[in-house]
């Protein structure tokens, strides 16, 4: 048992570096790894480069300066000032977060068959593990948790004890010296016998006297004995009559004592049977308290994996919601009309910066065909921010893509629709077969190719009839001429 080393501390503030590699029940992956510590991410932080870290670790990092990204430099891709960690230059990854706080871990520690996730194993099992290895605070052995209460009792040689009979604390492996000089330990007359003298009550005998009696008067030295006159012998008798009065009185006295002494002796041999019962029921009572925890702690695991359950299921419908929402604004011809209501509000957050840019419902040139949408600045994006309402154009990953003929080459209008139906913002390009934004997608969408410069904004402050109601119409028509 010595052999084992200590179990890790457990922390629920962040302020440690990541979980061990071994907690994991399945394959490891690279990212879910801290670049700094090199274990598995608590509270991964995402700095600029894309690169994950603890909290703790960036943190701690950070704290005496900037400093560069050594996954950067390992990796060979560092760049100022992307790649120079800093105080404010990394956010708190949820996504990854959730995705660590989901992964099946085990405990690490020896001979516990405890299963779940991250998340439980930190906020439920970390820490408090029964056969984690801690040492004992007075002889420093190293003990499962779960022995160190009984070692601690019944086994450490450092543990502290109180005499039973004067109430003073001292360590068991001086019992034996403590019992030589304890005031309270019971002895033995050795003139009569008596037993369970407190030590401090017991003098050095005088040959066949009792120890708790005074001494006896010493006896008058002589060759012979010569008669006394009337009058000593007189004040002689009535000195023996009061040493005699005395005696009795003491015998009396002892008597009472040791009556009272008897007395006491039941009412704590009483007590201590009850001592006795009160421990046993008390017993009983932590059996079933524990056994009560251990269902409740089922019953909470329970109610955990429900809840992942209908949280599972939640996002589901959520998808499907949107699958559905997606698919029913979708069309099929080429050509999509995109309603934007609330306009100021989302023009107040695109000049805040809070959202800048806004991605319309997908829409195709035919049920196999391109799929593609659009991409809004309503505060302008490159050489139209501030001064113009930029528009763009995206190709998207379909899944007919390896059916249709690539680069995108098709003619593409896009318009700020006139409610009054008279002038409307009309603006159109054909693609640049060369740029990487009209060939086949290799992830959901390509970069955005349009106008930057598709609508002064001057034009939308002044009275206009482009905005009715809070609203604008924005209309994209793709030419489907040779499809």
């Amino acid at each position: 048992m010595a052999a084992q080393e200590p179990s890790p501390p457990s922390s629920l503030e962040g302020n440690k570096p990541g979980f061990p590699k071994k907690i994991l029940a399945n394959k490891l992956e690279d990212k879910h790894l801290c670049n700094i510590c090199l274990k598995i991410l608590r509270r991964p932080f995402q700095a600029q480069c894309g690169h994950r870290f603890c909290s703790y670790c960036f943190n701690k990092a950070v704290s005496s300066g900037p400093q560069k990204c050594s996954a950067c430099i390992k990796e060979d891709i560092f760049e100022e000032p992307t790649s120079i960690l800093k105080q404010g230059c990394a956010f708190p990854d949820n996504a990854a977060k959730r995705e660590v706080e989901a992964l099946e871990a085990v405990c690490i520690n020896e001979e516990c068959s405890w299963t779940g996730t991250i998340k439980e194993y930190e906020a439920n099992h970390e820490g408090k593990c029964d056969f984690r290895i801690l040492p004992c605070p007075s002889c420093k052995e190293l003990l499962r948790a779960n022995e160190l209460e009984r070692h601690n009792e019944r086994e450490c040689p450092e543990r502290t004890l109180n005499c039973k009979y004067c109430k003073e604390p001292f360590h068991f492996k001086n019992i034996k010296a403590h019992d030589e000089i304890c005031p309270k330990y019971p002895m033995i007359c050795e003139g009569c016998a008596k037993k369970k003298i407190p030590r401090e009550k017991v003098r050095a005998p005088v040959q066949g006297a009792c120890a708790l009696l005074p001494p006896p008067p010493a006896p008058t030295l002589g060759t012979s004995f010569t008669p006394l006159p009337t009058a000593v012998g007189a004040a002689l008798e009535l000195q023996l009559h009061s040493e005699k009065t005395k005696v009795a009185e003491l015998s009396r006295r002892c008597q009472e004592l040791e009556l009272k002494v008897s007395t006491f002796e039941n009412i704590v041999c009483v007590l201590n049977r009850e001592m006795e019962r009160s421990a046993t029921t008390m017993e009983a009572y932590n059996r079933q308290h524990r056994l009560d925890q251990d269902k409740i702690e089922i019953l909470n695991n329970k109610v955990r994996q429900l809840e992942r359950t209908v949280g599972l299921r939640d996002l589901s419908i959520v998808e499907m919601e949107a699958k559905m929402r997606e698919m029913s604004a979708a069309t099929y011809d080429g050509v999509f009309v995109w309603k934007i209501s609330d306009f100021s509000k989302k023009r107040q957050d695109a000049v805040a910066g809070r959202a800048p840019a806004m991605f319309s419902p997908a829409f195709y040139t035919s049920k196999y065909g391109y799929k593609m949408c659009l991409r809004i600045y309503l505060n302008g994006d490159g050489t139209g921010r501030g001064t113009h309402l930029s528009l763009f154009f995206v190709v998207m990953r379909g899944h007919s893509d390896a059916l249709l003929k690539w680069p995108f080459n098709q003619k593409v209008t896009l318009m700020l629709l006139d409610q009054n139906n008279r002038e409307h913002i009309i603006d159109a390009f054909r693609p640049d077969i060369s740029s990487s934004s009209f060939q086949r997608p290799v992830s959901d969408m390509n970069i955005a190719s349009g106008c930057p410069l598709f609508c002064p904004l001057s034009k939308l402050d002044t009275k206009n009839s482009y905005i009715r109601d809070d609203t604008i119409f924005i209309k994209a028509i793709v030419d489907l001429t040779g499809l």
